[in-house]
């Protein structure tokens, strides 16, 4: 939630994506909320611009029912999402031994359910297949179904696109990929520091990164003015996010 919301401002609206409501609640309840299964296990961890944005999340994770919180204040802008992370990581104290799950304010997965995930991975990604450039792309490995070979950002490597959800079984393996980053593979990649990227140097090191392939419809992106509109009138979107 450390983002500027810069594309929605310049086409004028007025507010960060999160305070912005779709289907009777903020796009924060609908992010959030895709995750209620978790809410009495697991700690959600909020990374901010500001005070007031700080405010607004402990208010709204009481109304959601959060069981455990933690909240970061950033001040500044970063370099980008994995930045964001990375200092929300360290500034809340989260030890190296610990899974980090991370996704987007701006994006739903209502119902979602964290996969078993194999103790031979070091993380996964969360995919489905798709079109255009805007995406972080997955290359499979032709050697080992379920196995990342590589990722690159808009970079249409494959037509596997993620979601925005990263899972890195240990935070440790989080900070120590972004020190030792691989090369840049895109125009992007040279610009801003991303998440799904981050996975190239643990394949480099000989982890494993597994991929959950799900179907486009069990993900709503309202990450562009483009999305948002269209999601604010469409029943499918309004019947998912009720059930």
């Amino acid at each position: 939630m450390a983002g500027e919301s810069r594309r929605f401002a310049e086409v004028g609206y007025l507010q960060q994506k999160f305070h912005l409501r779709a289907h009777g609640a903020p796009l924060f309840d609908h992010a959030v909320r895709s995750f209620s299964a978790c809410f009495r296990t697991d700690t959600f961890l909020f990374v901010v611009r500001d005070g007031e944005a700080a405010d607004f999340v402990a208010e709204r994770c009481e109304a959601l029912g959060v069981g455990r919180l933690a909240i970061v204040t950033l001040g500044a802008p970063t370099s980008g999402q994995a930045e964001t992370v990375l200092l929300g990581l360290d500034k809340a104290g989260v030890s190296d031994d610990e899974a980090v799950t991370v996704f987007n304010i701006d994006t739903f997965r209502p119902g979602y359910v964290m996969p078993g995930l194999d103790p031979a991975y070091a993380g996964y990604l969360e995919v489905f297949r798709g079109t255009g450039k805007g995406w972080s792309f997955v290359a499979p490995d032709p050697r080992k179904a379920g196995d990342v070979l590589g990722v690159a950002e808009k970079l249409p490597i494959s037509e596997l696109c993620c979601t925005g959800l990263y899972h890195f079984r240990r935070a440790g393996d989080f900070r120590w990929a972004y020190r030792n980053p691989e090369p840049p593979r895109s125009p992007a990649e040279r610009q801003e520091r991303y998440v799904a990227p981050l996975y190239n140097a643990l394949i480099a090191r000989g982890d494993r990164i597994g991929m959950q392939l799900i179907d486009p419809g069990d993900v709503i992106f309202c990450g562009t003015p483009e999305q948002y509109e269209e999601a604010i009138v469409s029943e499918d979107i309004a019947r998912r996010l009720r059930s």
